[in-house]
Order: C-alpha cells, then structure tokens, then sequence
C-alpha cells in the first residue's frame, strides 16, 4: 500500500469531439462513450461486459483465462463501435488485475498486436486520483472519505473541500476478498481489518462523509433504497445516515447466497459478492462512524473523461451545462432560459444560491415537453427532469426542477406522482417550486416561448403586492389567459397582484 499527499486539480489533456473510455477493470469490462459539444460532456453510450479478469488471481497470481477470453472479445466489440460511433478519442485503461497480475502485460501487448489500441495500465495513485476527480465533478466541494470498489482492489481517498489528501489502495476488491476469505464473512472481516489497520490516516476522516463509488457498492445503495422504501430510485447522491447503512450492510453480508437472490434489485451476477462488499462497508463505517453514507454514481472512468477536457469545461457546472444543451436540442424558439429565470427572480428576493441555481435549471428545462402528446407533457417532462443523467445533482434539486417544471406545465401539484417524493423537500422549498412553476408557466404564455416578447415585460414585487407590467402599445401581450395565470400566480404566493399596462 502507498500513502501520500495528492494534486486532484490536474492539467488536461485537451480533445474535441466525442470521447471513449473502455474500463478494463477487475470484474468488468466498461464502454462509455460521451458526446463533448461546447459545455460538460453527456454521456450517449454505455455498456459492460462480466469478465472477472481477477477470478483465481490470489492463487494463480495470473489473469482468468476465461477473463481474457471474454474480454478480447468485448473490446472487439467496444473498439469496432467507436469507429461506428465516430469517437475521436479512445481511452483504454486497465487497473488492478491487469496491473498485479504477472501475465498483465502479455494482455496488454495482445490488445495492441490484435486491435491496434493501447492500453494503459493505472497505477494506484493515478487509479484513485481518477476516481476522486469522478466524485468531485457531482461533489466539487467533498469533505470526507471517498472509497471505490472495484472487483481487485479498494481506492481511498482523504478529501478536504474537494482536495485530495491522502490516498491507499488495498487488495479487498469484493472478488478476491471472497477468494481470499473462502466465502467466509468471519474470515472476510479479519483480513478487512488487518488492511484497515495499516492505513493510520484514515482517521483523518473520521466522523466526515464517507463516499463510495464502483458498481458493487452501486448495487448495494440499490437494495438499501429498496429495503428503506426511498422514494427516489436514483444512486448518485442517495445518501443514508451512517447507523441504517452499518445495519443493513452487516445484514447483507451474514445473508446466503439462496437469500441474496430472492431480492429483486441484486442481479445475479451480483449475488455471490455482495456480503463481502457489505461486510468491508460495514468494517469501514464501524471504523469511521461518518455522519452519513453517500453513493456516488461517478467515479475512475468519468475521472479519464474530465481529464480529456480543457480546464473552461472541466470549471463549469455539471447541471446548468447540461441543462442548456438540453434546452437547446429540444426548444423550439429559443426562449431564453436565463432570461426566464431573471424574469421570475423578483418572486423571491431573499433566496440563496442553492435557490438560484435550482430555479436556473428549471427555467433552462423548461420547454422539454413541448413536443409530447398534451394529455402526457407535465408527467413526460416530470420525469426527464427527474431522472436527468447530469451530475451535480441533490435527491432535493431533482425534485425541485422536476416538480417546478411539472407545474408549468399545468401539472397538479397534488398529484400522487408529486406527493411521492414531496418528503424530500422542505415546506418552504414546496411552496417555492408551486410558484417558481406557475410562474415560468405564465412566463411562456406571455411570450409563446419565442424570443424577444419576455423582456418586454416585467414582474416587481413589493412587500405583499406583485404587479405585472406590461407594454401599453402592443396587443400581444392582451390575453384572458395571462390574467387567470397571473391570478393563480399571486392566489399561489398570498400576495395581492395587479396588472399595469403601460406604455
């Protein structure tokens, strides 16, 4: 194991177009293609392959045979697609099996002789560095401990506001701790634990977030969202309090494996590695005692891709970024997202920045459903805001944009869909989104979503009195429409309102 001080801010190597990467991690083999316009990338492909390049590597201290056939053939497969794909740039990275493995550069070698890509082999540093840079990009500010595992090995990262500490990678990847422990959780415990205890500055993080990254731990924040009825099916940022995880980590790994696969979201390629993945959960919570558990949906290959881009894009926010290349492949006249948002601000005089940024994405969102059947458009567009595949992205901001968004358009904010996941925000936020909404509503009614009307215009909001001003000498602002909207509007907030047509 090696421990030092690390530099997560790190120069990129610049690219254009769309970029690959292919993880060819311990137990899987990953393609994820991203297309890279002139904001943060999105990613358009996804797809693994179950290789276990680590299976039997404890013993034999070589590679799967059966893995590497496997994972020939996808990355086969995965090369060819890019060519289709047009990907400019193509990263192939490989990590711990491939690194400790003695026959990991004949692999590497085969891959170049055979496709005619190179592969490169991280190191534990660099593996680690990467997959703190995927965090930060959803958590530019963690503080904390960030622990990614794969199927060879465990990364940790000490983080301080979003900087890199200290770094460990331990060989308690969830495949070779069940080889090395014989399926035993007992015996699985006690290596754990002989590992945890050679990385003293652990403790640095102690009672902080603990952060945890790798589709084995994907997997378990997935039951536990199953077995605590959360209302949000979505890992990146699900976060629990560190005593619920502790116990249903330790439940999961005392379970058999006839248990494991009577619960629906394990998959059974998953089964047999979830009780030691649980179960090194569990030793570090005990270890740490975090405030609270959070699963990251990013990690090492969105790491690579950040790494690819110049340091502009790398500084933008994820979800504004995204959000204006949705509103721009999806609007139809370019209505302004930041001029509806500097429309609807004076609603709300005393909100904060969180606030801003939320009512931002919302406005930028807001003519996603413009093309879908009208009885459908309020749920459609609830649930592309839901479930948007940005990162940087809060349980509570996804329900925020979603519902602000459902209720422009027409959405009943009642509704049992709403209701669903309404515990996830506080009164107060409820009571915004309900007018944030109605209020981007009257916002496209003004103006028909087209550019140019909205400006026009103007709310001003004084003490317990909203007025809407309106330009005197033009008739396509005159609508029975805009006054019931704008009624509801001001019936919604508890304000008086009133109507100045002026010229």
């Amino acid at each position: 194991m090696i421990e030092k001080s690390i530099p997560l801010r790190t120069r990129a190597q610049t690219v254009t177009g769309r970029i690959g990467v292919v993880d060819i991690g311990s137990n899987t083999v990953r393609l994820v293609v991203y297309d890279v316009p002139d904001r943060m990338p999105i990613p358009m492909f996804n797809e693994k392959a179950e290789c276990r390049l680590v299976q039997g590597l404890a013993e034999t201290g070589k590679l799967s045979e059966k893995g590497v056939a496997k994972a020939m053939a996808s990355l086969g497969r995965f090369v060819l697609l890019a060519e289709a794909m047009r990907v400019d740039t193509l990263d192939l990275v490989a990590t711990a099996a491939v690194r400790e493995a003695s026959d990991g550069n004949d692999f590497v070698r085969t891959v170049k002789e055979t496709y005619g890509v190179s592969v490169t082999v991280l190191s534990g540093a660099e593996e680690a560095e990467l997959s703190a840079l995927g965090l930060l990009v959803g958590v530019p500010n963690a503080t904390g401990l960030l622990g990614d595992l794969g199927g060879g090995s465990l990364d940790l990262v000490v983080l301080k506001e979003g900087e890199g500490l200290n770094y460990g990678t331990l060989p308690l990847g969830h495949v070779r701790l069940r080889e090395l422990a014989e399926g035993k959780i007992r015996k699985a415990n006690n290596i754990i634990n002989d590992q945890l205890d050679k990385a003293e500055w652990l403790h640095d993080a102690h009672g902080q977030d603990l952060f945890l990254a790798g589709g084995i731990m994907r997997a378990l924040s997935r039951v536990f969202i199953e077995q605590l009825e959360y209302p949000l099916h979505i890992v990146d940022q699900f976060s629990v309090n560190s005593d619920e995880a502790e116990r249903l980590s330790t439940l999961l790994s005392g379970l058999s494996t006839n248990t494991l696969k009577k619960i629906p979201p394990i998959s059974p390629s998953r089964v047999k590695s979830i009780p030691c993945a649980a179960a090194t959960l569990a030793q570090l919570i005990l270890r740490l005692k975090p405030k609270r558990v959070v699963f990251s949906g990013f990690g090492m290959r969105e790491g690579q891709m950040l790494k690819r881009l110049p340091e502009d894009m790398r500084a933008q926010d994820p979800l504004i970024a995204g959000a204006m290349t949705f509103a721009e492949r999806t609007g139809r006249f370019s209505l302004d997202g930041e001029e509806v948002a500097a429309w609807v601000s004076p609603l709300f005089p005393d909100m904060d920045e969180v606030d801003q940024r939320r009512i931002l994405a919302a406005c930028l969102l807001s003519d996603i459903g413009w093309n879908e059947h009208p009885d459908y458009r309020a749920e459609h567009a609830f649930y592309r805001c839901l479930r948007l595949p940005f990162a940087g992205l809060s349980h509570a901001d996804r329900v925020f944009i979603a519902t602000s968004v459902y209720v422009r358009y027409n959405g009943d904010f009642d509704a049992p869909l709403v209701n669903s996941i309404k515990s996830l925000l506080a009164e107060e936020e409820l009571k915004k989104v309900d007018g944030i909404g109605r209020a981007i509503r009257l916002a496209h009614t003004l103006s028909g979503s087209a550019p140019g009307l909205l400006s026009r215009t103007r709310l001003d909001r004084k003490a317990k009195t909203l007025v809407l001003h309106l330009p005197g000498n033009t008739g396509v602002f005159q609508s029975e429409t805009v006054e019931r909207r704008f009624k509801g509007l001001t019936k919604t907030l508890g304000l008086r309102g009133s109507i100045d047509k002026k010229a």
